[in-house]
């Protein structure tokens, strides 16, 4: 009896590739998702540093977030002859940046004391004093660091280093709070750092402190000190680094009226001199205090009261 053939079962037709034989990508391609990483990563990378040029200006102010020193065209300024009641200090600070803008050695200057008493206005008064008269790389370039960003200095010293320029450095109202370890940063760059300050640069700071540390400051590490003479020589180390200590301290009833009394005439407010004279009195009692700071204010409430512009880009 012959075998009934067994029917196979037919194989599935095989999917042959569409197209030129290329297996196409699922249509949830990564390339979006890949390029959404991609972005995000290239936005928290470092920014590429930026080149300094201090030839752009005479003065700069320092962003820490970007590397980046910003030229400030028109510095906000009173000149030199219109600060009074500082003779001493203004002699000794302006005799310290000659010495550095002409290449000789310099010291680190603290000017300290009283608020409103003309300490960086004098900075800035000595920085243009120098540059009268000077040109190119041989005018003195003026860097502003701010309080918070001191600890970006030893960068901020690395680009200034490079520079053929003179500069001065200059952190207004410096001080250290709680508990801010930054004041360890700028003892090792002042002086103390193995490279060290850098030959064509010079530290200035003003502040309301002599020793820079606010009194907490001081007795929280006396606290924890093994030794309490410990803390006093970390607290007067910081300020020896700077070899020029320049005190500022409050007037006499005198002095303010002549710093008055000099604005007045420098910007030829209409006003008498006993006129004037009562005017400043009274303006410093109601302020509680006599300062170049204060008597700055008087001159501007009077100008404005007797509709005189003040120009200080020509003087």
């Amino acid at each position: 009896m012959a075998k009934k053939s067994v029917k196979k079962p037919a194989k599935a037709a095989a999917k042959k590739p569409a197209g030129n034989g290329q297996v196409h990508a699922p249509t949830h391609s990564l390339a979006p998702l890949l390029q959404r990483i991609a972005d995000a990563l290239e936005r928290q990378a470092p920014a590429a540093p930026v080149a300094v040029d201090l030839a752009a200006a005479d003065a700069f102010v320092w962003h820490a977030e970007t590397d980046a020193l910003a030229p400030v065209k028109q510095v906000a300024r009173v000149p030199m002859r219109l600060l009074r009641g500082i003779d001493r200090q203004a002699e000794l600070l302006l005799n310290n940046t000659q010495q550095h803008a002409d290449g000789f050695p310099a010291n680190n200057a603290l000017l300290w004391g009283a608020r409103g008493a003309g300490k960086s206005s004098l900075v800035k008064a000595v920085q243009a004093e120098i540059n009268h008269g000077r040109t190119g790389n041989k005018r003195l370039a003026l860097v502003e660091i701010h309080r918070e960003d001191i600890s970006s200095l030893p960068r901020l010293l690395a680009k200034l280093r490079e520079s053929p320029r003179q500069c001065v450095l200059f952190c207004d109202d410096l001080s250290f709070e709680g508990e801010d370890q930054s004041y360890k940063a700028l003892k090792a760059v002042l002086e103390g750092g193995l490279e060290g300050r850098p030959v064509n640069v010079v530290f200035y700071a003003t502040s309301n402190r002599r020793h820079l540390m606010s009194r907490d400051m001081i007795e929280n590490e006396r606290a924890t000190a093994i030794h309490a003479s410990e803390v006093t020589e970390e607290k007067v180390s910081l300020s020896d680094r700077f070899g020029l200590w320049l005190g500022f301290h409050n007037l006499d009833q005198d002095t303010f009226l002549a710093i008055a009394q000099s604005y007045a005439e420098a910007f030829k407010l209409p006003i008498k001199a006993d006129d004037l004279r009562a005017k400043a009195i009274e303006w410093s009692m109601t302020r509680g205090a006599r300062s170049g700071r204060v008597a700055w204010q008087l001159i501007q409430a009077l100008a404005g009261d007797l509709k005189v512009k003040i120009d200080l880009t020509n003087m």
